[in-house]
């Protein structure tokens, strides 16, 4: 659907249509991936710092961390890491050399459930992209990138 019949409006400047396309488009992803997690009982910040926590490899991360790796950088990253924790998704590390510092790694519970996880989303996304060349992706993508500079 185009963005002017879906916003019922016309004649808009350029840039106001692109940020509007944009977040349109961004809450159509989100909507999709959400759908997705939804069975697993999982947001898509939980999710996102799951992924977080797998690439670590192995090793621990601080918060400030997690957070500064967060696609959203609104979401309350303490919460979060509560949640997967409740849900023994990963666990809290004491620093043996510092008890004071508390790191957090991720559970086998939780690299089975991004096993589990990744491919359906992997699904979506492509189902989402299936219409775009790799060369459309990559220019696209070039774009927002040019945005964020």
């Amino acid at each position: 659907m185009k963005l002017e019949d879906q916003l019922k409006t016309s004649n808009l400047p350029l840039a106001r249509k692109l940020s509007l396309g944009i977040l349109v488009t961004a809450n159509y992803i989100d909507d999709k991936v959400a759908e997705a997690l939804k069975p697993f009982d999982i947001s898509i910040p939980q999710f996102n710092v799951l992924r977080i926590l797998r690439g670590q490899k192995g090793k621990p991360a601080n918060l400030s961390t997690i957070q500064e790796r967060m696609v959203s950088k609104m979401s309350n990253t303490t919460r979060l890491v509560d949640k997967l924790i409740t849900k023994g998704l990963a666990e809290r590390v004491i620093c043996e050399a510092n008890r004071r510092k508390v790191e957090i790694s991720i559970t086998k519970e939780g690299l089975q459930l991004l096993n589990e996880i990744d491919p359906i989303v992997d699904a979506v996304e492509a189902k989402m992209t299936e219409n775009l060349t790799e060369e459309n992706i990559e220019y696209i993508t070039n774009c927002l990138n040019e945005i964020r500079k």
